[in-house]
């Protein structure tokens, strides 16, 4: 395996919009795949729909909206803004996998919210802390609800997995390649 060069320069670092609306995302996306399966066995499964189980399933919507809104917001930074050239010392395919990596996570982080908020309108139940409600986004229809709802959750999971193989590969490239991947979102950390 190709290693990193001895000496490879300084990484060129995302700016610090683009950090901070890497790292909010990847805090919600750490929050709401274990929030969702949670409040899914608490509910579905075990069928206890009580007080704590309605504000998990309230949080986790208001959150999925919120996301859904932070993403719209770092795609259209990243659009306009661009990325950093790629890390110089990256195998082509490092960098093809790469591009597919983050382009398939930036496409999953915009489904996966909006299947949410079409699932809870199908259903609806668009209530949030019995305070508000969001937005309807199509008339109810509870048998399609539980489809999309499924899709939202199959996706979900897919989309946690790709989140995983995304650190693997940035780890990886810190760890083992000792390359300037890692410090490309995280700038202070010392080359290896």
């Amino acid at each position: 395996m190709t290693q990193a060069h001895d000496n490879p320069g300084p990484a060129t670092i995302y700016t610090a919009v683009a950090r901070h609306l890497h790292w909010i995302t990847a805090g919600a996306v750490l929050l709401m795949v274990p929030a969702g399966l949670a409040m899914t066995y608490r509910g579905n499964t075990l069928n206890i729909w009580d007080g704590l189980t309605d504000a998990m399933y309230s949080a986790h919507k208001l959150l999925g909206f919120l996301v859904l809104w932070l993403v719209v917001g770092r795609l259209a930074y990243r659009l306009i803004n661009g990325a950093p050239p790629d890390e110089p010392t990256l195998l082509w395919w490092h960098k093809a996998a790469s591009h597919l990596l983050h382009w398939l996570l930036y496409g999953l982080l915009l489904v996966v919210p909006l299947l949410g908020w079409i699932g809870i309108s199908l259903y609806p139940s668009l209530k949030i802390f019995g305070l508000f409600e969001l937005p309807a986004i199509t008339s109810p229809n509870q048998d399609r609800a539980g489809t999309i709802l499924e899709i939202h959750g199959t996706l979900a999971i897919v989309m946690a997995l790709l989140a995983c193989a995304h650190i693997g590969a940035a780890l990886f490239h810190h760890l083992i390649r000792k390359d300037g991947v890692l410090r490309r979102m995280l700038p202070g950390l010392k080359q290896r």
